[in-house]
């Protein structure tokens, strides 16, 4: 039996409000901010991958590399070079366009 008075009630935070708060110290902002292209990028190849409804495996497949490749890099763990994004880009019917802002 539990004693209810023992018993622990699970916290909701969403996701939002734990990045905020994170956001606030400047160190995890920085990093942040540091990392955000990267991400950016690794957000849209996996958004029109799934519009397209196509697995890792052919992506793949059409980038000629395997999909532990296309894994890590959806991931966040791997940092590609611009040649392994083209080719990336052109598996998924796109091109790469770079802003210096």
């Amino acid at each position: 039996m539990t004693n209810s008075s023992t018993t622990k009630k699970a916290v909701s935070v969403s996701f939002k409000e734990v990045k905020e708060r994170l956001l606030q110290n400047e160190d995890v902002s920085l990093e942040y901010e540091k990392l955000n292209a990267r991400y950016q990028v690794i957000s849209q190849i996996i958004e029109i991958r799934k519009q397209l409804k196509i697995t890792q495996s052919e992506l793949a497949h059409r980038v000629g590399t395997s999909k532990s490749n296309i894994s890590r890099l959806e991931s966040g763990f791997y940092n590609p070079s611009l040649e392994f994004l083209d080719k990336v880009a052109k598996g998924l019917g796109k091109e790469i366009h770079i802003d210096l802002r």
